[in-house]
């Protein structure tokens, strides 16, 4: 026998529940196809607040212009959520998506699992969270003005649910240290869905 060609592995039939079971993934894939579709509109959404930013950069003052800019910050770090969930999740529950040797492989997805994924999110979450908060921080520059929106309320009960997603993104990867933490005696670290 070749040592250089290891025999494939072998391929164990499965009973028809399991296979069932097993094969029940496959219904998360209009998921991920509608989260596809979801993406697109934030492209069109991204384009129509591009083109707006552009046209009116002469008549807007400094602070329409950069609560413009973060309205488009906001649909990036949207759509990069939306990238983890749909690439991640996908490798992570349904397939493989075999891009071992592709020249555009994101670096995160050769170690994505689970636990990877719930933190990923919950960081991409916080990041989303900052820029609607700082959206909100400058738009109180005008508080009790017509036509605002904002409260004081409004501020602050943002920044408690800022709050809540810090602490929650910090128990998260604490959860996920410590489930992946080698346990005493066998040292191999064991991994939690």
């Amino acid at each position: 026998m070749n040592d250089m060609n290891p025999a494939p592995p072998r391929v164990i039939a499965l009973k028809p529940l399991p296979q069932i079971i097993f094969a029940s993934r496959w219904l998360q894939m209009p998921l991920y196809v509608g989260l596809i579709v979801a993406q697109g509109v934030y492209v069109f959404l991204f384009l129509k607040e591009l083109y707006q930013l552009v046209l009116h950069a002469m008549d807007f003052d400094e602070q329409q212009i950069m609560l413009l800019v973060l309205g488009l910050i906001d649909v990036v770090m949207i759509s990069n959520l939306l990238v983890m969930v749909i690439v991640g999740g996908y490798e992570t529950f349904v397939s493989r998506l075999r891009l071992e040797h592709h020249p555009d492989k994101p670096e995160w997805l050769s170690h994505v699992d689970s636990g990877v994924l719930k933190v990923k999110l919950a960081m991409a979450i916080i990041g989303i969270s900052s820029i609607s908060l700082l959206r909100s921080f400058v738009e109180a520059r005008t508080l009790g003005m017509p036509g605002t929106t904002t409260t004081a309320a409004g501020v602050m009960w943002q920044t408690i649910i800022h709050s809540v997603f810090i602490l929650s993104a910090l128990g998260i990867t604490l959860v996920d240290r410590l489930s992946s933490a080698p346990k005493p005696g066998n040292g191999q670290p064991t991994h939690f869905p």
